[in-house]
């Protein structure tokens, strides 16, 4: 990920997220804070972002999509309760990113199956691959 831009983007989107359950717990501040640091986000410009607006962008490459969604869903798995909105609004967001319903929701199920809600890289891009066969 290239553009500081982008990469606050994809901070914010996840802070966004993060709070769709009406709240920010401790294990997803400190799971956001670990993509922030890998991005070299400064921990003040990472705080700053909880008080600014969601910012628009288009991520334009399908594996940057999945990558994306996949990150948002283990965020919704990080703090170990599963909120009705969370899985509503990742639903609502896999499509606003034109992401394939049917692949997002096999996706989401594994997650949920798995112990660590983890699943291996190529079962993820290979349920989304499929589409294009």
């Amino acid at each position: 990920m290239g553009k500081h831009e982008d990469k606050i983007n994809l901070l914010s989107e996840m802070i966004a997220f993060s709070v769709v359950d009406g709240r920010l717990h401790e294990r997803e501040y400190q799971f956001v804070w670990i993509v922030a640091q890998e991005l070299g986000i400064s921990k003040n410009e990472f705080n700053d972002l909880f008080h600014q607006e969601l910012p628009t962008g288009i991520i334009k490459s399908e594996f940057e999509r999945v990558q994306q969604f996949y990150r948002l869903a283990l965020l919704m798995h990080v703090d170990g309760i599963l909120h009705p909105k969370e899985e509503e609004a990742i639903r609502q967001i896999a499509i606003n990113m034109g992401l394939n319903p049917s692949a997002t929701n096999r996706i989401l199920r594994l997650m949920k199956e798995s112990p660590n809600a983890m699943i291996p890289p190529q079962v993820l891009l290979g349920h989304f691959q499929e589409q294009h066969n």
